[in-house]
């Protein structure tokens, strides 16, 4: 690496020394003085010393306090979560915050910024709960300088906080500063050694340290520079510790860090001196509390304890202790670690707007809320609804610093307990699942795949899960088997409810075949014809014919030469134009026949894509033999049917995004002949009105009958495309670019806008010419499959016509049946069959395919309807059960019991007059009979209180 040329400071005005500020009662007691031997004479409430952090650089150093952002990053890609104060501030380092923006005006800034590390670069989950320190949530205390001050001041400002605020005992603290670097040409950090010097630090406890310990970088490339930390000795007692900094020991922790960014890292590796020096400060509340309150252990502090008496008091488990590694017998204290860490992250994650889900942040918030649940469950023996009963108490110990907690209390209560229900009854059943297999087990033996791959597939373990699960049994998993049964089984589920009765298991090449395959040297399937296809003079679609030779045929579980008659066998061709399922996309049928025999045909049920073969699945007429020379026929209008919905799954894709905004992000598609499926991660549930929209823009794109480009290129190309949709999974190199209405060559164009105002996806399935052959769509379903997580299903062509015509026909009889609702009829009979039609439309709208936003529509107008009927059919019920009982008071004056007949159309209104009757008379016993023309009788009867 090139050596960096030598680095003097930019000049800079320094900020004027502010006055010295006496603490004042908002930030400690004036009784607060130095313990004997050296230790802090109080604790100090968590709260209390977030609140004097910030006011101490807002009060008396005229920084600006900002509000925590949230822990879901904001236009960063690269992180799952926020994990440290400084990323709101990156376009500040990096240069690039708009000259008019209030980013640019910051100068001095502190705030206290809510952190998440779990997954990603930085990721501690799977340390919460072993020790005492490990956290997925954190605060960081932060004050940043952008241009202002630098180091003096900084570290100044540090040691005031901490030694006369906080009243930390300076022989208890120990700093760190980069002790330079040869191979970059980087000198000790001399500056920032005497500034320390200068303040009283004594030289022994002012350290040097290394590139890996006190130089802090943003990434491979950017703003970065020299650190120096503070260090905190929990033993004291006069000591020299000096020895134990920055080498993991428990007694001397670090507490706070200081950077000092002053260089620019190249794209070479150079360092280069930054036109203007930042500081940007980080401190963990939770280290710093339990300094200041006296502990070795962050979770027997304030933040923690009432969480965890709240554990405590929800599940009855011995109380927590603290305990750690072997003295923890039955991991009762980490699961209590475990549960009260994660349900502070599951909090705060959820009210800022992720949610437990499938990919992303969202999977790695799913597997801390089940981590938590099993620990809850296994280890704490908790009743259900634990993990959710605890969110009262999160918000009471973070509630006034993030008040949006508090605002959104409910919702993470309904979130947490949906999730914690549906796993607690996985988890049950996987438990039992899981040691009735162990029991079955031969010694010496691997955990069987297939079990594995049902835990995971139906009732949703994480993998990290069930390994661990085995781990504690001492068993182990072949990772390799099991994945292998995962993608199968999704391949499966991604056929649809029609692929799916298709016995396609069977001609799946396994491992061994394909192994023999490649060894033999048999060529993969050119499958390039499926994509041969044009528009006739007609505007009708025209399908190339394509001829092949049968290299292999695939039967139970073996390559063979030759399969007979009636038997049902995998047919593997150099070539084929058959589309094999992928992508999303069904498979093609159609069928083969043998050249020379045109009047026997094979039908080619499915088509599978294993490790590069094409793997027809058909069932033998007459016997098949390798060699054999075939001519191939796709069912063409199947074929059209599956481009017309895969080409309106990617125009679906961009108009949700358009509607919904950039942040609507896809989480898988199926594409079949007879309907289009789509699932995307949204915040908020899609309206009627949005729904609308999507239709419309559809629908624009359908009338301007635009060109759908197809082209293959360099994947490292296809990815440079800006405002590419493209699935986070692997894609073959080349790779196909489906573009809409711009030619790929556009969107290709180094920073074209143009892929940003269509749609432009990696995709190998295939597709319309032009979008105008799909004629119309409509949205027929649309419904949330977990939070966060909705699905949408569609039809094309004439089922979305047919699906328009529908909905119209219903909304005309919803119409009719309002109006005569309004009618008022005075007659129960007929308010009853206006009730019984209006329940009748209802299952109808609910069960036939129409517009989604229409259906939605008309189920608010029947509900409505349906109130009306039934507060009209009670009323008319009671006005006649006064009427009727009156006339009985009338005939039975004054008589202790009354038995009678009476015609009532229900048992409801014969209920009603028994009680008008015995409200009118107080000490009248009741008995009344209705015959019915049914032959039935209806019985009604009330005895008096004073018979009791």
């Amino acid at each position: 690496m090139p050596a960096a040329p030598p680095c003097r400071p930019p000049a800079r005005r320094c900020a004027a020394p502010r006055p010295p500020m006496a603490p004042g009662p908002f930030l400690f007691p004036p009784s607060r003085k130095m313990a004997a031997g050296g230790r802090l004479p109080l604790s100090l409430p968590g709260g209390r010393a977030r609140a004097a952090f910030l006011r101490f650089f807002q009060e008396r150093h005229g920084h600006r306090r900002l509000p925590s952002a949230p822990v879901r990053p904001r236009g960063d890609p690269s992180l799952l979560f926020v994990n440290a104060g400084m990323n709101q501030f990156k376009p500040i380092f990096l240069g690039t915050a708009h000259p008019r923006s209030e980013l640019s005006r910051y100068r001095r800034v502190v705030n206290s910024q809510k952190c998440v590390r779990a997954g990603g670069k930085h990721n501690d989950l799977e340390d919460v709960g072993r020790d005492t320190c490990h956290h997925t949530f954190f605060e960081m205390l932060g004050n940043w300088s952008f241009g202002d001050y630098f180091k003096e001041e900084a570290c100044s400002m540090a040691w005031e906080l901490l030694t006369e605020v906080y009243e930390i005992p300076k022989d208890r603290l120990y700093v760190t500063y980069f002790g330079g670097d040869s191979s970059l040409g980087l000198s000790a950090d001399e500056e920032c050694r005497d500034v320390w010097l200068q303040l009283g630090v004594p030289a022994s406890r002012v350290l040097p340290f290394p590139l890996k310990d006190n130089f802090w970088e943003m990434g491979d490339t950017g703003p970065c520079g020299p650190c120096t930390e503070i260090h905190y000795d929990h033993v004291g007692g006069g000591r020299n510790a000096a020895a134990l900094v920055n080498q993991g020991s428990p007694d001397v922790v670090e507490i706070w860090n200081l950077v000092f960014m002053q260089y620019n890292r190249e794209v070479e590796g150079n360092l280069l001196p930054l036109p203007q020096h930042h500081v940007d400060t980080g401190m963990g509340l939770e280290r710093l509390v339990t300094v200041l309150q006296n502990k070795r252990s962050n979770y027997d502090t304030d933040l923690f304890t009432p969480i965890l008496d709240a554990i405590h008091k929800g599940c009855g488990a011995p109380k927590y202790q603290g305990l750690v590694g072997d003295a923890d017998v039955g991991r009762v204290n980490m699961a209590y670690r475990v549960v009260a860490d994660h349900v502070r992250t599951l909090c705060v994650c959820i009210t800022d707007g992720i949610y437990p889900g499938l990919s992303g942040a969202e999977l790695v918030l799913r597997r801390i809320l089940r981590r938590a649940v099993r620990f809850c469950s296994e280890v704490l023996h908790a009743p259900p609804g634990l993990l959710a009963s605890l969110v009262p108490t999160v918000v009471e110990v973070l509630g006034d610093a993030y008040p949006e907690l508090r605002k959104n209390a409910d919702q993470v209560v309904d979130i947490i307990s949906e999730n914690e229900a549906a796993f607690l009854s996985s988890l049950e059943r996987g438990r039992r699942v899981i040691e009735r297999t162990v029991q079955q087990m031969q010694p010496s033996t691997n955990f069987p795949a297939d079990v594995a791959w049902s835990l995971y597939g139906n009732l949703g373990f994480p993998l990290d899960l069930i390994d661990l699960m085995l781990e504690e049994k001492g068993i182990r998993l072949d990772s390799d088997a099991f994945n292998e049964l995962v993608l199968e089984d999704a391949k499966r589920k991604a056929q649809g409810a029609q692929a799916a009765q298709l016995e396609g298991a069977d001609v799946r090449l396994d491992v061994h075949s394909l192994a023999q395959l490649r060894g033999d040297n048999v060529p993969a399937t050119d499958d390039s014809p499926k994509y041969s296809y044009k528009l006739g003079q007609h505007g009708q679609y025209e399908f190339s014919p394509c001829q092949a030779t049968i290299l292999m045929l695939y039967r139970d579980q073996s390559l063979q030469k030759e399969v007979g008659a009636g038997q049902r066998c995998g047919v593997i061709l150099d070539r084929t134009n058959f589309y094999a399922e992928q992508g999303g996309q069904a498979s093609d049928q159609g069928y083969l026949i043998r050249l020379g025999q045109q009047d026997i045909l094979f039908p080619v049920e499915s088509v599978h894509l294993c490790g590069g073969y094409v793997v027809h699945a058909v069932t033998a007429v007459e016997t098949l033999r390798a060699g054999d020379q075939v001519q191939l026929f796709v069912d063409e209008a199947r074929r059209l049917a599956c481009m017309t919905n895969h080409t309106a799954t990617h125009l679906l894709n961009f108009a949700l995004r358009h509607v919904l905004g950039d942040n609507t992000e896809q989480r898988g598609s199926h594409v079949t002949a007879e309907r289009l499926r789509f699932d995307f991660a949204v915040k908020s549930p899609v309206t009627v009105e949005q729904l609308q929209q999507v239709e419309q823009v559809v629908q624009d794109a359908i009338k301007r009958n635009e060109a759908v480009h197809m082209a293959e290129v360099p994947l490292a190309l296809a990815r440079r495309v800006q405002g590419l949709r493209a699935m986070d999974e692997e894609y073959p190199d080349p790779v196909r670019i489906v573009s809409l209405g711009v030619p790929v060559e556009t969107v290709l164009t180094c920073d074209s806008e143009a892929a940003r105002q269509t749609s432009v996806e990696l995709c190998c399935g295939t597709h319309l010419l032009q979008t105008g052959a799909m004629e119309d769509l409509a949205i027929v379903s649309e419904r949330q499959l977990v939070k966060g997580i909705s699905r949408v299903i569609a039809v094309t062509g004439r089922q979305a016509k047919q699906a328009r015509e529908v909905g119209q026909c219903l909304a005309t009889e919803v119409d009719s049946v309002s109006i005569r609702m309004k009618q008022r009829s005075t007659s129960i009979a007929e308010m009853q069959n206006l009730s019984k039609e209006v329940g009748q439309l209802t299952e109808v709208v609910a069960s036939t395919a129409m517009p989604q936003w229409q259906r939605k529509e008309l189920q608010t107008i029947l509900k409505a309807l349906q109130r009306t009927a039934n507060t009209a059919i009670r009323k008319l019920e009671i006005r006649q059960a006064e009427e009727k009982a009156q006339s009985l008071l009338t005939k039975h004056c004054n008589q202790p019991v009354i038995v009678d007949t009476v015609p009532a159309d229900s048992l409801s209104i014969l209920m009603k007059v028994v009680n008008q009757l015995c409200d009118k008379s107080p000490g009248t016993s009741v008995l009344l009979l209705s015959p019915q023309a049914s032959g039935e009788v209806l019985c009604a009867c009330q005895v008096s209180k004073c018979c009791w």
